[in-house]
């Protein structure tokens, strides 16, 4: 998402410095105009606004308050727009740890849509932050997102993540349900999009989870099934603070869990489909 994410923003004239936590991996921007930094607080001194997109929470935490990380050298009147997805609760307390440090705002904003949505510019962004903020970025957002939503304070958009990914991640297991008993019951299991488009069943997971299932269209991943699973523990997790149980989400999760365990967790998340293969 990050490479994706930077190339769309060299499209559209914005000078990017880069820093990765995966060194090797800068070459995959640097090589379309992007100028390495030599560290997180390398790139917060010479940059406007900070966007940050890793892996998770500890993740975050490291590229903000770790050593050359942004507190470092950031200052009042820079944003940071964190678009990883991570818990709510420490969003909330590393925003107020940031603006007490030396002055900078924060606003997350996690994504959905994919590589190909970022590399697009068509991403749907959920924001949490002070409206002055959102505003101050909404040119910005203008160039990255089709769908840019101001959700409430900071920690809102990360809520409204683990709600999107509460539809995503049951929706795929549905979806692996869907086409195995098609294929099962010997119907064209390719033409079910087309059939049920329009109707109560429709979705984006119909039209582009679905057909992507049914051809096994795996390699390369447009996302990892570790991933989804991360997220998905996240939302029980979340629930659990509030005292609800899920169980669809639960089942999924366990669906998810089991396909990372046995050696899955770097394959595409539509890859779930395989728990539903005949042993025959």
């Amino acid at each position: 998402m990050g490479e994706a994410m930077t190339r769309r923003l060299l499209d559209q004239g914005y000078r990017v410095i880069a820093w990765n936590r995966e060194p090797a991996r800068l070459d995959l921007v640097t090589s379309h105009g992007a100028v390495a930094a030599a560290s997180a607080a390398d790139v917060t001194s010479h940059s406007d606004v900070v966007l940050v997109c890793v892996l998770n929470t500890e993740a975050v935490e490291s590229c903000v308050f770790g050593v050359n990380g942004i507190a470092r050298t950031g200052k009042r009147g820079q944003v940071l727009i964190d678009f990883s997805t991570v818990d709510p609760h420490r969003t909330r307390d590393m925003a107020a740890q940031l603006r007490d440090q030396n002055g900078m705002t924060w606003v997350d904003a996690p994504v959905s849509g994919g590589p190909d949505a970022a590399r697009n510019g068509t991403l749907t962004v959920m924001a949490g932050g002070e409206p002055d903020d959102i505003e101050a970025i909404r040119p910005l957002m203008a160039d990255i997102a089709g769908n840019f939503t101001h959700m409430g304070p900071v920690g809102a958009g990360q809520t409204t993540k683990i709600i999107n990914q509460t539809i995503v991640g049951t929706g795929f297991v549905v979806m692996a349900e869907a086409l195995a008993l098609a294929e099962s019951a010997g119907i064209d299991a390719a033409r079910l999009p087309e059939c049920l488009a329009g109707g109560l069943a429709d979705s984006s997971l119909l039209r582009r989870i679905y057909p992507q299932m049914h051809a096994r269209a795996f390699v390369p991943p447009k996302s990892y099934a570790r991933q989804l699973l991360k997220d998905m523990k996240a939302l029980i997790e979340f629930a659990g603070g509030l005292g609800l149980t899920l169980p669809a989400a639960k089942t999924a999760t366990e669906l998810y869990a089991a396909h990372v365990e046995a050696g899955n967790g770097m394959r595409d998340s539509a890859s779930i489909i395989d728990r539903y293969e005949s042993k025959d």
